[in-house]
């Protein structure tokens, strides 16, 4: 053999080699993600074919699957609809999958690591392949109490167990029908999804968990753990102006309400949601620690869950004037109800913060349970005396001030209402977070519009009651 000879031999086995350790990759370590992209068609016709598995409250099941004599085996139905798409999400042979359809779908599929030994039995015993089931965190009663009370209503309900991190309650208002996209009626679907698109109001958000905006004066929150954290306490005084010029600037600073004297206490502060003293307070502070506050709380994270969600944002590089409007949830702030109702459960468990999550249990076809979830702490953006004297003054925002239409008897229940200003002209977002002792739960209301005339819109007035309603419905 020639020397060239030998050499294109040699090329050729190192190709070989290359293509042969390329589709052991793909084989081993890319299945997953080929398996889980849309644009694999081979995967989402078997899947469609495949008896995928329940997501369940409880024993009840919001999305499961039955026989269909069309193109494909199975056919997705969403029993309950629009109330539990904000958890769900959609099955679509178009248009993909959304929250928990998506972010468990090795599970319902089947194809998880956990499912393997029920793979080879179902194999074995030449059974065709059946997705798992899971079984979700959410309280059937808080979900229908936070859904009925967003009807009429733009806005977005979440609620939590603040000792675990489970999710009670997750709503989103205006909602859709996932039916019409996971229907096999390719035409119809395609028909449905141009009308969800186009439509003004955006049913296909999810404004609990996946849209950001200006949190208001819940945010105050988060500037008084930072003071707390950081030497003040519930009876320390602080500047409460009447109006404040923003430092550097001609704008004043101004408050809904007489605030009470030129210093009055933080407790007071909260109570009455003075916006010169929490500004002023914010400003003294300084926005690292404001920003580190935040950032403790979960800002600027996606939460490591089951839950499909966005990152808040607390602003860089700020002004002082900007550092005052962004202490009282203005300028560039902006939250989901996710991220409030996180922040308000870090508070109530004692300064530690659960990470939030939906799934609870998973079995396999064969009922086997092949997954639970074990509760992890997050973070701790406070410590416990902290935590325990902001618990007080949110029980005095209930009992004392703004917040009095969350009150319930016999239960201790703190909160902070607020209200965002949106454009000129336009309503701001009314807000409530609350948290109560019987049960442990944490609830943040958002409502971004509604029928209410633009000089009554507050959270205390729209957003309390609709948490009050929440929590009684867990009792």
């Amino acid at each position: 053999m020639n020397k060239q000879i030998r050499g294109v031999s040699l090329l050729a086995g190192l190709m070989f080699l290359a293509l042969m350790a390329n589709l052991t990759g793909s084989a081993i370590f890319r299945q997953a993600s080929l398996n889980n992209d849309p644009r694999n068609v081979r995967v989402r016709d078997a899947e469609f074919s495949q008896n995928r598995g329940d997501i369940l409250v409880g024993s009840m099941p919001i999305a499961t699957t039955k026989s269909s004599d069309g193109k494909f085996a199975y056919q997705r139905v969403y029993p309950s609809g629009p109330e539990y798409a904000p958890i769900t999400g959609y099955y679509s042979y178009y248009y993909g999958r959304s929250m928990l359809e998506q972010t468990q779908n090795a599970q319902l599929t089947g194809t998880s690591d956990t499912q393997w030994l029920s793979r080879i039995t179902g194999t074995l015993s030449g059974h065709k392949p059946e997705g798992g089931s899971i079984t979700t965190t959410i309280n059937a009663k808080a979900q229908d109490a936070a859904w009925e009370g967003l009807k009429g209503k733009k806005g977005a309900v979440v609620a939590l167990d603040y000792t675990t991190g489970a999710v009670l309650a997750m709503a989103s208002s205006p909602s859709y029908d996932p039916n019409d996209l996971a229907s096999h009626r390719l035409d119809h679907t395609s028909q449905a999804w141009k009308e969800l698109v186009a439509d003004k109001s955006s049913p296909l958000s999810n404004r609990a968990a996946r849209e950001i905006y200006a949190p208001g004066s819940t945010f105050k929150l988060v500037t008084a753990a930072a003071a707390l954290q950081n030497g003040y306490t519930p009876n320390s005084t602080v500047d409460a102006p009447e109006n404040w010029i923003l430092p550097g600037t001609r704008t004043p600073l101004t408050n809904e309400t007489n605030c009470g004297g030129k210093q009055i206490t933080l407790t007071h502060a909260l109570d009455i949601s003075c916006n010169t003293a929490f500004g002023k307070l914010g400003v003294g502070l300084g926005q690292d620690k404001i920003r580190d506050q935040a950032k403790q709380f979960g800002f600027g994270k996606v939460v490591d869950s089951d839950i499909s969600s966005v990152a808040s944002r607390f602003p860089e590089d700020l002004t002082d004037a900007q550092l005052a409007q962004s202490s009282i949830g203005q300028f560039d702030v902006a939250t989901s109800p996710l991220q409030m109702a996180m922040v308000t459960a870090g508070i109530a468990n004692g300064g530690k913060l659960m990470t939030p999550y939906l799934t609870t249990q998973v079995r396999a076809s064969n009922l086997q349970v092949v997954s639970e979830h074990h509760p992890k702490q997050m973070s701790q953006p406070m410590t416990k005396d902290s935590a325990e004297q902001l618990k007080s003054m949110m029980v005095s925002v209930v009992n004392n001030g703004t917040g009095k239409r969350a009150r319930i008897d016999g239960v201790t229940v703190g909160g902070k209402t607020g209200t965002a200003q949106t454009m000129k002209g336009k309503a701001p977002y009314a807000w409530f977070v609350g948290w109560s002792d019987k049960p442990h739960v944490a609830v943040a209301v958002f409502v971004q519009s509604s029928d209410t005339a633009i000089d009554e819109v507050s959270g205390g007035r729209l957003g309390a009651p609709i948490a009050k309603d929440v929590i009684e419905a867990m009792r």
